[in-house]
């Protein structure tokens, strides 16, 4: 059975479009592409079924990476079949340990940039949608800081459920 993170901010067509495809992207460097899965959700269902916005798939084709996507609203039933549920900012935790059925689900969700040992106090990925190019390029900077840590994290999990 895979490994299942989702990645989860507002509307699901900036932050969480391209934490997944980062992630995405190095769990398959990493040769892990067969047992960890990899999607994202907005906690709002104001965009879904779009596509990420334009300027995300931009920054994400610049750098090489993956942009296709469909945006969709993060359902409470997904908890019993997520093993984690990465935030990008602080109302996205807090918004998501509200809506988990339980404790456990609860304890399942984490602030992406966690993982990210650089960040300090700094936890949240600010939104870029009401800004320019700049600031997707500085989205990207820092999901990238954090997927090193977080590869690091899902592949303990992934590793510990093989042995």
């Amino acid at each position: 059975m895979p490994y299942r993170v989702c990645f989860v901010c507002t509307g699901n067509i900036c932050r969480s479009p391209m934490a997944e495809s980062v992630f995405h992207a190095r769990v398959a460097e990493a040769g892990l592409d067969e047992f960890v899965e990899v999607d994202s959700a907005g906690t709002g269902g104001w965009h879904e079924g779009d596509g990420a916005d334009p300027r995300t798939v931009a920054v994400l084709a610049e750098h090489g990476y993956d942009s296709e996507h469909t945006a969709r609203q993060f359902q409470a039933s997904w908890f019993s079949r997520l093993d984690l549920v990465i935030a990008l900012d602080t109302g996205h935790l807090k918004a998501l340990r509200r809506l988990a059925p339980t404790e456990q689900d609860a304890a399942k969700v984490r602030l992406l940039r966690s993982y990210d040992p650089t960040a300090g106090h700094d936890v949240d990925v600010p939104d870029p949608y009401y800004g320019g190019m700049d600031g997707f390029e500085e989205c990207l900077e820092m999901v990238e800081a954090a997927s090193t840590g977080l590869l690091a994290a899902v592949r303990e999990q992934v590793e510990g459920e093989a042995a």
